[in-house]
């Protein structure tokens, strides 16, 4: 029999997470080894599971990117596929930038989702078409583009950090954010991790050098 991958499927939306998980399933070739909602479950199944290939909704709960940077840390040869709505250049860099080795819009049909993990799977990068010229033409405007601690923020992390740098508490920014005030700290704790600094003060100094102000 020929090779049988092993596959992780997260995403925060159960219909298609289900959905998704069926598809693939039902190959021969392919094995579902487990399914989750998050970015704290996705690292975790993939400590679990030795899986070929994990695909992961950047947009879930905790992060698709943070979670793609711990499963590396933790296993920096992992095979992982971001899962996404997002065609905006800067979401599919900072994703194959932080190591993704697929791209994929969530509107592909599930014959050609099968083929891609094959692909993945098999050791070769995918990108979904509609993005990959525009993603090879920003590759060559940035000269091959610098790896920045900051790709690895979500939106909201970005959000959250820019009110730190201005001088923001926690309180303060759950306020404007309408967030829970033990929300931001949680999302505080992963800026922390991602930009590798100690505390609030040195994340807001970092920002400031980041981006101007």
């Amino acid at each position: 029999m020929s090779q049988v991958y092993r596959v992780i499927v997260v995403d925060d939306h159960p219909l298609y997470r289900d959905g998704v998980a069926r598809t693939l399933d039902a190959e021969d070739d392919i094995d579902v080894v487990a399914t989750g909602e998050s970015a704290d479950e996705a690292v975790s199944l993939a400590g679990e599971h030795r899986a070929n290939v994990i695909l992961l909704d950047i947009s879930m709960a905790g992060g698709g990117h943070s979670a793609l940077a711990r499963i590396l840390q933790n296993d920096p040869d992992a095979r992982v596929i971001m899962l996404t709505a997002s065609e905006e250049d800067k979401d599919v860099l900072s994703a194959l930038d932080a190591g993704a080795k697929g791209y994929v819009l969530k509107g592909v049909g599930g014959g050609e989702l099968v083929g891609i993990v094959r692909t993945v799977a098999s050791g070769e990068t995918y990108v979904a078409p509609s993005l990959a010229a525009r993603v090879l033409v920003a590759l060559q405007k940035g000269g091959g583009r610098k790896t920045s601690r900051f790709d690895a923020l979500t939106d909201r992390e970005r959000e959250i950090l820019e009110f730190v740098s201005q001088g923001l508490s926690n309180k303060e920014i759950a306020l404007k954010l309408d967030l829970m005030e033990k929300t931001v700290k949680h999302h505080m704790t992963h800026i922390l991790s991602k930009l590798e600094v100690r505390n609030r003060v040195e994340a807001a100094v970092l920002a400031r050098e980041e981006w101007g102000g």
